[in-house]
Protein backbone atom coordinates (compact mmCIF):
# COMPACT_ATOMS: atom_id res chain seq x y z
CA UNK A 1 0.00 0.00 0.00
CA UNK A 2 1.38 3.60 -0.47
CA UNK A 3 1.27 6.08 2.53
CA UNK A 4 0.68 9.87 0.84
CA UNK A 5 2.03 12.15 2.88
CA UNK A 6 0.57 15.61 2.98
CA UNK A 7 2.60 18.99 1.40
CA UNK A 8 4.51 20.53 3.78
CA UNK A 9 5.08 17.32 5.40
CA UNK A 10 8.61 17.41 7.96
CA UNK A 11 11.23 15.00 7.87
CA UNK A 12 10.38 14.01 11.45
CA UNK A 13 6.94 13.06 10.16
CA UNK A 14 8.34 10.93 7.47
CA UNK A 15 10.66 9.21 9.69
CA UNK A 16 7.90 8.47 12.48
CA UNK A 17 6.12 6.76 9.70
CA UNK A 18 8.68 4.54 8.14
CA UNK A 19 9.08 3.52 11.65
CA UNK A 20 5.45 2.59 11.93
CA UNK A 21 5.34 0.74 8.51
CA UNK A 22 8.48 -1.38 9.40
CA UNK A 23 6.69 -2.25 13.05
CA UNK A 24 3.66 -3.71 11.31
CA UNK A 25 6.46 -5.77 9.63
CA UNK A 26 6.63 -4.52 5.83
CA UNK A 27 9.19 -2.51 4.47
CA UNK A 28 9.51 0.92 4.09
CA UNK A 29 10.67 2.19 0.69
CA UNK A 30 10.38 6.99 0.54
CA UNK A 31 9.88 8.30 -2.41
CA UNK A 32 10.14 11.96 -3.13
CA UNK A 33 8.54 13.21 -5.70
CA UNK A 34 7.94 16.95 -7.59
CA UNK A 35 4.28 17.08 -6.09
CA UNK A 36 4.00 14.90 -3.12
CA UNK A 37 6.24 12.40 -0.72
CA UNK A 38 4.97 8.57 -0.59
CA UNK A 39 5.79 5.55 1.68
CA UNK A 40 5.31 2.50 0.21
CA UNK A 41 4.70 -0.43 2.53
CA UNK A 42 5.73 -3.64 0.98
CA UNK A 43 5.36 -6.76 2.44
CA UNK A 44 2.01 -9.12 4.13
CA UNK A 45 -0.33 -6.46 5.47
CA UNK A 46 -2.24 -7.45 8.99
CA UNK A 47 -5.69 -6.49 9.55
CA UNK A 48 -5.77 -2.61 10.40
CA UNK A 49 -3.00 -2.04 9.20
CA UNK A 50 -4.87 0.48 6.87
CA UNK A 51 -6.51 2.25 9.33
CA UNK A 52 -3.33 2.04 12.09
CA UNK A 53 -1.40 4.38 9.31
CA UNK A 54 -3.67 6.79 8.40
CA UNK A 55 -4.07 7.94 11.68
CA UNK A 56 -0.07 8.79 11.87
CA UNK A 57 1.06 12.29 11.51
CA UNK A 58 1.44 13.95 8.32
CA UNK A 59 -0.44 11.29 6.43
CA UNK A 60 -2.92 12.35 3.52
CA UNK A 61 -4.18 9.29 2.81
CA UNK A 62 -2.95 5.65 2.31
CA UNK A 63 -4.54 3.78 -0.98
CA UNK A 64 -3.80 0.05 -2.00
CA UNK A 65 -1.35 -0.64 -4.82
CA UNK A 66 -3.00 -3.13 -7.33
CA UNK A 67 -0.08 -3.60 -9.48
CA UNK A 68 1.92 -7.09 -8.52
CA UNK A 69 5.18 -4.70 -8.50
CA UNK A 70 5.19 -2.28 -5.76
CA UNK A 71 7.77 0.48 -6.05
CA UNK A 72 8.07 0.53 -9.62
CA UNK A 73 4.49 1.15 -10.49
CA UNK A 74 2.99 4.55 -11.50
CA UNK A 75 0.72 3.76 -8.72
CA UNK A 76 3.52 4.94 -6.56
CA UNK A 77 5.52 7.61 -8.57
CA UNK A 78 3.58 9.24 -11.32
CA UNK A 79 6.32 11.10 -12.55
CA UNK A 80 9.59 9.82 -14.48
CA UNK A 81 12.34 8.29 -13.18
CA UNK A 82 15.54 9.80 -14.16
CA UNK A 83 18.76 7.67 -14.31
CA UNK A 84 21.55 10.18 -13.88
CA UNK A 85 25.24 8.84 -14.68
CA UNK A 86 27.98 12.11 -15.56
CA UNK A 87 26.78 13.24 -18.36
CA UNK A 88 24.25 10.69 -19.56
CA UNK A 89 20.42 10.92 -18.10
CA UNK A 90 17.71 8.43 -19.01
CA UNK A 91 14.01 9.76 -18.58
CA UNK A 92 14.34 13.54 -19.48
CA UNK A 93 13.66 15.38 -22.17
CA UNK A 94 16.83 14.78 -23.79
CA UNK A 95 16.91 11.25 -25.53
CA UNK A 96 20.07 8.78 -23.78
CA UNK A 97 21.73 7.34 -26.44
CA UNK A 98 24.44 4.61 -25.60
CA UNK A 99 26.84 3.68 -27.96
CA UNK A 100 29.94 1.23 -28.98
CA UNK A 101 31.03 -2.03 -29.67
CA UNK A 102 29.59 -5.52 -28.29
CA UNK A 103 32.46 -6.09 -26.68
CA UNK A 104 35.86 -4.98 -25.71
CA UNK A 105 38.32 -6.30 -27.93
CA UNK A 106 41.41 -4.11 -27.33
CA UNK A 107 42.43 -0.71 -26.19
CA UNK A 108 42.61 1.02 -29.76
CA UNK A 109 39.09 -0.04 -30.68
CA UNK A 110 37.29 1.13 -27.34
CA UNK A 111 39.42 4.28 -27.15
CA UNK A 112 38.77 5.09 -31.03
CA UNK A 113 34.96 3.63 -30.75
CA UNK A 114 34.51 6.19 -27.55
CA UNK A 115 35.60 9.65 -29.80
CA UNK A 116 33.65 8.42 -32.57
CA UNK A 117 29.92 8.00 -31.14
CA UNK A 118 31.11 10.70 -28.52
CA UNK A 119 31.63 13.17 -31.23
CA UNK A 120 28.50 12.70 -33.30
CA UNK A 121 26.14 13.68 -29.60
CA UNK A 122 25.98 10.06 -27.60
CA UNK A 123 26.40 10.53 -23.86
CA UNK A 124 27.15 6.87 -22.97
CA UNK A 125 29.95 3.87 -24.01
CA UNK A 126 28.25 0.67 -24.46
CA UNK A 127 31.18 -2.35 -24.27
CA UNK A 128 31.15 -5.75 -22.52
CA UNK A 129 34.02 -7.02 -20.72
CA UNK A 130 31.95 -10.14 -19.80
CA UNK A 131 30.24 -12.01 -22.48
CA UNK A 132 28.22 -14.08 -21.91
CA UNK A 133 27.71 -16.37 -25.00
CA UNK A 134 25.74 -19.09 -26.60
CA UNK A 135 28.60 -21.30 -27.26
CA UNK A 136 31.46 -21.57 -24.99
CA UNK A 137 34.00 -21.61 -27.60
CA UNK A 138 32.85 -18.11 -28.59
CA UNK A 139 35.09 -15.03 -27.04
CA UNK A 140 34.14 -14.62 -23.70
CA UNK A 141 35.60 -10.88 -22.74
CA UNK A 142 38.34 -8.97 -21.39
CA UNK A 143 37.01 -9.06 -18.02
CA UNK A 144 38.54 -6.86 -15.45
CA UNK A 145 41.78 -5.82 -18.73
CA UNK A 146 38.38 -4.79 -20.60
CA UNK A 147 36.62 -2.54 -17.90
CA UNK A 148 40.14 -1.20 -17.47
CA UNK A 149 40.00 0.17 -21.01
CA UNK A 150 36.49 1.45 -20.92
CA UNK A 151 37.64 3.47 -17.85
CA UNK A 152 40.13 4.97 -19.55
CA UNK A 153 37.91 5.58 -22.31
CA UNK A 154 35.66 7.87 -20.04
CA UNK A 155 38.52 9.35 -18.76
CA UNK A 156 39.53 10.90 -22.69
CA UNK A 157 36.13 11.38 -23.56
CA UNK A 158 33.62 11.86 -20.92
CA UNK A 159 31.44 9.29 -21.79
CA UNK A 160 29.30 7.52 -18.99
CA UNK A 161 30.77 3.43 -19.22
CA UNK A 162 27.62 0.92 -19.65
CA UNK A 163 28.69 -2.68 -19.20
CA UNK A 164 27.05 -5.75 -18.27
CA UNK A 165 28.05 -8.18 -14.47
CA UNK A 166 26.79 -11.30 -15.01
CA UNK A 167 27.50 -12.69 -11.32
CA UNK A 168 26.69 -11.54 -7.86
CA UNK A 169 30.17 -11.78 -7.04
CA UNK A 170 31.84 -9.46 -9.98
CA UNK A 171 29.63 -6.40 -8.61
CA UNK A 172 31.94 -4.64 -7.05
CA UNK A 173 34.74 -5.25 -9.04
CA UNK A 174 32.62 -4.36 -12.33
CA UNK A 175 31.13 -1.30 -10.42
CA UNK A 176 34.61 -0.20 -9.51
CA UNK A 177 35.06 0.91 -13.18
CA UNK A 178 31.52 1.30 -14.43
CA UNK A 179 28.57 3.71 -14.17
CA UNK A 180 25.55 1.84 -15.51
CA UNK A 181 25.57 -2.00 -14.69
CA UNK A 182 24.02 -3.61 -17.26
CA UNK A 183 21.74 -7.21 -16.36
CA UNK A 184 21.98 -9.01 -19.84
CA UNK A 185 18.67 -10.36 -21.14
CA UNK A 186 19.75 -14.32 -19.96
CA UNK A 187 20.08 -12.82 -16.39
CA UNK A 188 16.88 -10.84 -16.06
CA UNK A 189 15.59 -13.44 -14.11
CA UNK A 190 18.98 -14.36 -12.17
CA UNK A 191 17.53 -12.87 -8.67
CA UNK A 192 20.72 -13.07 -6.56
CA UNK A 193 22.44 -11.06 -9.19
CA UNK A 194 19.67 -8.43 -8.98
CA UNK A 195 19.76 -8.20 -5.43
CA UNK A 196 23.42 -7.95 -5.14
CA UNK A 197 23.35 -4.52 -7.83
CA UNK A 198 20.17 -3.70 -5.79
CA UNK A 199 22.88 -3.33 -2.84
CA UNK A 200 25.43 -0.99 -5.26
CA UNK A 201 25.31 2.45 -5.44
CA UNK A 202 25.53 2.13 -9.30
CA UNK A 203 22.75 2.67 -11.77
CA UNK A 204 21.03 -0.72 -13.21
CA UNK A 205 19.95 -1.04 -17.23
CA UNK A 206 17.63 -4.16 -16.77
CA UNK A 207 16.93 -5.95 -20.16
CA UNK A 208 14.05 -7.83 -20.92
CA UNK A 209 14.62 -11.48 -21.10
CA UNK A 210 14.21 -12.88 -24.37
CA UNK A 211 10.46 -14.71 -23.50
CA UNK A 212 9.66 -12.16 -20.71
CA UNK A 213 6.52 -11.07 -20.13
CA UNK A 214 6.27 -6.98 -19.33
CA UNK A 215 5.27 -7.96 -15.81
CA UNK A 216 7.96 -10.59 -15.77
CA UNK A 217 10.77 -7.67 -16.36
CA UNK A 218 8.70 -5.28 -13.79
CA UNK A 219 9.06 -8.00 -11.40
CA UNK A 220 12.73 -8.31 -12.32
CA UNK A 221 13.38 -4.84 -11.27
CA UNK A 222 11.22 -4.94 -8.09
CA UNK A 223 14.02 -7.12 -7.06
CA UNK A 224 16.54 -4.48 -7.55
CA UNK A 225 14.46 -1.24 -6.19
CA UNK A 226 13.12 -3.47 -3.25
CA UNK A 227 16.88 -3.92 -2.16
CA UNK A 228 17.15 -0.15 -2.04
CA UNK A 229 18.48 0.88 -5.33
CA UNK A 230 16.22 3.50 -6.80
CA UNK A 231 18.50 4.20 -9.97
CA UNK A 232 16.85 1.61 -12.52
CA UNK A 233 16.31 2.14 -16.25
CA UNK A 234 13.76 -0.74 -18.27
CA UNK A 235 15.72 -1.95 -21.62
CA UNK A 236 13.45 -3.30 -24.43
CA UNK A 237 15.75 -5.69 -27.16
CA UNK A 238 13.61 -7.63 -28.52
CA UNK A 239 11.43 -11.03 -27.75
CA UNK A 240 11.65 -14.74 -29.50
CA UNK A 241 8.90 -15.35 -31.97
CA UNK A 242 8.35 -17.57 -34.84
CA UNK A 243 9.46 -14.54 -37.42
CA UNK A 244 13.38 -15.49 -38.46
CA UNK A 245 13.50 -12.33 -40.70
CA UNK A 246 15.34 -10.57 -37.69
CA UNK A 247 17.31 -12.30 -34.77
CA UNK A 248 14.31 -11.08 -32.40
CA UNK A 249 11.09 -8.86 -32.63
CA UNK A 250 11.48 -5.61 -31.47
CA UNK A 251 7.81 -4.63 -30.39
CA UNK A 252 7.88 -1.22 -29.84
CA UNK A 253 4.58 -0.80 -28.10
CA UNK A 254 6.27 -1.83 -24.74
CA UNK A 255 7.83 1.85 -24.53
CA UNK A 256 4.02 3.39 -23.96
CA UNK A 257 2.62 0.64 -22.45
CA UNK A 258 5.96 0.64 -19.63
CA UNK A 259 5.28 4.83 -19.48
CA UNK A 260 1.57 3.41 -18.39
CA UNK A 261 2.80 1.27 -15.66
CA UNK A 262 6.51 2.63 -14.21
CA UNK A 263 8.07 5.48 -13.21
CA UNK A 264 11.23 4.02 -14.69
CA UNK A 265 12.74 4.77 -18.02
CA UNK A 266 12.54 3.09 -21.00
CA UNK A 267 15.54 2.42 -23.50
CA UNK A 268 15.39 0.59 -26.56
CA UNK A 269 18.25 -2.16 -28.10
CA UNK A 270 17.49 -2.01 -32.07
CA UNK A 271 20.43 -3.89 -32.46
CA UNK A 272 19.73 -6.91 -31.10
CA UNK A 273 16.51 -6.29 -31.60
CA UNK A 274 16.75 -6.40 -35.18
CA UNK A 275 20.28 -8.36 -35.72
CA UNK A 276 21.04 -6.30 -38.96
CA UNK A 277 22.59 -2.51 -39.51
CA UNK A 278 20.79 -1.90 -42.27
CA UNK A 279 17.64 -1.89 -40.25
CA UNK A 280 18.75 -0.58 -37.04
CA UNK A 281 18.77 3.12 -38.17
CA UNK A 282 14.81 3.31 -38.98
CA UNK A 283 14.22 1.24 -35.78
CA UNK A 284 16.04 4.06 -33.37
CA UNK A 285 13.91 7.02 -35.43
CA UNK A 286 11.01 5.09 -34.53
CA UNK A 287 11.66 4.17 -31.19
CA UNK A 288 12.34 7.96 -30.55
CA UNK A 289 8.44 8.49 -32.39
CA UNK A 290 7.48 5.76 -29.70
CA UNK A 291 8.48 7.49 -26.95
CA UNK A 292 11.66 6.01 -25.94
CA UNK A 293 13.70 7.50 -23.31
CA UNK A 294 17.36 6.43 -24.67
CA UNK A 295 18.52 4.29 -27.43
CA UNK A 296 21.29 1.55 -27.30
CA UNK A 297 23.22 1.41 -30.22
CA UNK A 298 26.29 -1.59 -31.22
CA UNK A 299 28.86 0.63 -33.24
CA UNK A 300 32.20 -0.69 -34.37
CA UNK A 301 35.03 0.32 -36.27
CA UNK A 302 35.69 -2.22 -38.59
CA UNK A 303 31.79 -4.43 -38.08
CA UNK A 304 32.78 -7.04 -40.81
CA UNK A 305 36.15 -7.68 -38.08
CA UNK A 306 34.12 -7.61 -34.76
CA UNK A 307 34.80 -10.50 -32.39
CA UNK A 308 31.25 -10.51 -32.00
CA UNK A 309 27.85 -9.11 -33.24
CA UNK A 310 30.00 -7.21 -36.61
CA UNK A 311 26.31 -8.02 -38.75
CA UNK A 312 24.08 -6.00 -35.89
CA UNK A 313 26.99 -3.11 -35.30
CA UNK A 314 26.96 0.60 -37.37
CA UNK A 315 30.35 2.15 -38.63
CA UNK A 316 31.44 5.58 -37.20
CA UNK A 317 29.71 7.07 -40.38
CA UNK A 318 26.41 5.19 -40.45
CA UNK A 319 26.41 6.27 -36.61
CA UNK A 320 26.67 9.66 -37.53
CA UNK A 321 23.60 9.61 -40.14
CA UNK A 322 21.74 7.99 -37.79
CA UNK A 323 22.13 10.45 -34.92
CA UNK A 324 21.19 13.69 -37.85
CA UNK A 325 18.15 11.56 -38.29
CA UNK A 326 16.98 11.31 -34.76
CA UNK A 327 17.81 14.35 -34.03
CA UNK A 328 14.97 15.54 -36.60
CA UNK A 329 12.61 12.91 -35.05
CA UNK A 330 13.08 13.94 -31.68
CA UNK A 331 12.44 17.81 -32.43
CA UNK A 332 9.52 16.57 -33.99
CA UNK A 333 7.81 14.72 -30.86
CA UNK A 334 9.82 17.63 -28.60
CA UNK A 335 12.64 16.09 -27.28
CA UNK A 336 15.88 16.36 -27.71
CA UNK A 337 19.10 14.52 -28.67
Amino acid sequence: MIVVMKPGVTQAQIDHMVAQVESLGMKAHVIVGTERTVIAAVGSKRDGTKESLESGPGVAEVVPISAPYKVASREVKPETTVVTAGQLRIGSAQIAVIAGPCSVENEQQILSTARGVKAAGATGLRGGAFKPRTSPYSFQGLKEEGLKMLAAARDETGLAVVTEVVSPEDVDMVAKYADILQIGARNMQNYRLLEAVGGSDRAVLLKRGASATIDELLLAAEYVLDRGNPHVALCERGIRTFENHTRFTLPLATVPYLHQKTHLPVVIDPSHGTGHAYLVADMCAAAIAAGADGLMVEVHPDPPHALSDGAQSLNFDQFAAMMARCVKVAAAVDRRL
